[in-house]
């Protein structure tokens, strides 16, 4: 390791107050070996992919580093389940440093399960395959699907034992990001009174991440409405595909709008507005119908920290901009997701009629839309999408004002069945498709059930008939498992 050719990478992060960040040694794991390598993003960074895949690389991003190469853990604050829980930070996640993106901007690599960390509360600071392969494949996923997310450039595993539910063995993802700035970084500064630090970390997010910002007449306000209106976009994003994050805490919020810590998170199966996909979530407070009233919440947290910066009034007013700005994102999108081209006043009941039917039949939502390019004038021709309810009649009826809503539009069927299947995923990381890569794995150490996955879903909206298996209806056994904060 001590001759190992080094990536270049910058350390922007001693830009940021001390009290934000220590540095801290990895622990290195036995025997790592290599999952899956993801070399599109390997290539996008300027890394040879080859050169990740040898054995000094993947020793490398298991977190077997050399003193040449240092890493740092950031601390935060924040809400969880919304309740303040003081204290957080990167328990298990140790930043590298940052290398130029494919668009000029820098991109921040860090090693998620290498080690102990100041801020681990106790905990192994590790994360085992199992979570490890679901945000490996996931966060991968969500950026073929256009939606603003974390990256994963590496996954890597070791024998080493870690004890959770049971004992499973160790895994580390190398996450790839804009940045990994959260809320919580704000809710600390700011619980702990000190504002200069608070004005220093703004001042960096301004000049790294928002300068479009920075030349507002008040640039504080600034940045903060464009919190506002990105994390407006991104649960737009994520109600319209279907997918739940299941443990939306401030500290799992990201500051630039991005999808960020994979833990319990899910797709719809069958429709169902209150699903809550996080065991541990009793409540339900993390259920996908909450999750825009969520989002508003945690914002408010984080507003509330910007008040030595803007004044009240300022930030109730920009708060209160969240609610018709995701709104509009989300009903242009599932406006899409119909084949609508144009607007009309009536078309969101014509939405809410249909989610209202599926809800109450529990029909599959990924299926659903997809099929409904499909859509006929001809009754008979639209038994696959009649099909998927229960009460039929309540398809029957809403096809009617759906049929004579197609009418006034000015696309060809050929050309809307192209647009909808365009924004429609026929393939999304269900929790049976991950569970099954999940136990060849394990059970046969097989990681070919991960490589293939990650190809499907690189091109979510392409048929791709050799992975036709993955588009069907997810088998009875899927409705038993179990996804928990437990990683």
């Amino acid at each position: 390791m001590e001759t190992l050719t080094l990536p270049a990478f910058g350390q922007r992060i001693a830009e940021l107050p001390s009290v934000l960040y220590r540095k801290v040694a990895s622990t290195p794991l036995p025997q790592p070996h290599l999952v899956h390598l993801n070399r599109p993003l390997a290539e996008q960074l300027g890394l040879d992919p080859d050169w990740l895949a040898t054995d000094d690389a993947v020793a490398l991003f298991t977190g077997n580093l050399p003193d040449a190469l240092p890493t740092v853990a950031t601390v935060y604050s924040g809400h969880q389940f919304g309740v303040w829980a003081g204290q957080l930070g990167d328990g298990r996640a140790l930043l590298l440093g940052d290398l130029p993106g494919a668009h000029g901007q820098r991109m921040e690599v860090q090693l998620k399960g290498a080690g102990q960390t100041p801020f681990s509360r106790h905990a192994d600071g590790r994360a085992v395959l199992r979570s490890s392969i679901r945000e490996y494949l996931c966060s991968e996923a969500m950026a073929a699907l256009g939606i603003p997310t974390t990256r994963a450039l590496i996954l890597t595993g070791s024998p080493a034992p870690v004890y959770r539910e049971t004992v499973e063995t160790s895994a580390v993802v190398t996450r790839v990001s804009d940045s990994f700035l959260r809320f919580g970084h704000f809710e600390h500064l700011y619980h702990r009174g000190d504002h200069e630090a608070l004005k220093a970390l703004a001042d960096f997010a301004l000049r790294h991440h928002f300068p479009e910002q920075a030349d507002a007449a008040n640039p504080y306000a600034a940045l903060i409405g464009e919190v506002i209106a990105r994390t407006a976009r991104l649960i737009a994003d994520w109600q319209a595909v279907g997918f739940c994050h299941g443990v939306m805490n401030t500290d799992n919020m990201s500051l630039l709008g991005l999808t960020i810590d994979y833990g319990p998170f899910g797709f719809l199966d069958g429709f169902d507005l209150a699903h809550i996909c996080n065991h541990s979530d009793h409540a339900g407070r993390y259920a996908y119908n909450q999750q825009p009233q969520v989002a508003l919440w945690n914002l408010h947290c984080l507003a509330s920290t910007f008040l030595p910066l803007v004044s009240e009034e300022e930030l109730v007013a920009l708060l209160r901009g969240f609610q018709p700005q995701y709104e509009t994102v989300y009903l242009a999108k599932m406006l899409a997701k119909l084949g609508l081209a144009t607007q009309e006043e009536g078309d969101g009941a014509l939405l809410e009629k249909l989610l209202m039917a599926m809800h109450g039949d529990r029909v599959d939502y990924t299926i659903l839309f997809r099929r409904l390019a499909d859509f006929d004038a001809v009754d008979e021709l639209n038994a696959p999408l009649r099909d998927l309810f229960i009460e039929r009649e309540l398809f029957d009826g809403w096809a009617v004002d759906y049929r004579a809503r197609l009418a006034r539009e000015t696309r060809t069927s050929a050309e809307r069945r192209s647009a909808m299947n365009r924004v429609n995923p026929k393939y999304v990381l269900r929790n049976h498709l991950a569970e099954q890569a999940i136990r060849q794995a394990r059970d046969a150490g097989d990681f070919g059930e991960v490589g293939r996955l990650f190809r499907c879903l690189a091109r979510p909206f392409d048929e791709q008939p050799e992975f036709e298996a993955y588009a069907g209806f997810p088998p009875e056994w899927a409705d038993q498992l179990s996804v928990s904060c437990s990683s």
